[in-house]
């Protein structure tokens, strides 16, 4: 699946850039290495899959969007939004 980035350039899914912003997210939370891998990895399988069941060309927005519906912690949610503000 192809996903279209912010300036209209599109480029391959990769699960993993999905499991590295939620890892980075929970280890700023101040989780250790184990949850935060627990965290990064349902939401990124969660994401992939979601991804696999869309029809339209999927935009980095979107995916964004249903990174944040989809992560359970309020704190790590918080901390995946800074992050997007600062990239």
């Amino acid at each position: 699946m192809e996903v279209i980035k912010r300036k209209g350039k599109s480029e391959r899914y990769q699960e993993s850039k999905v499991y590295a912003s939620c890892y980075a997210a929970a280890i700023n939370c101040h989780y250790g290495d184990k949850k935060a891998e627990s965290i990064a990895s349902k939401t990124s399988k969660q994401i992939t899959k979601w991804i696999k069941k869309q029809k339209a060309p999927i935009t980095s927005s979107d995916i964004k969007k249903k990174v944040i519906e989809t992560l359970k912690d309020k704190d790590v949610v918080l901390m995946y939004k800074h992050h997007l503000d600062l990239s």
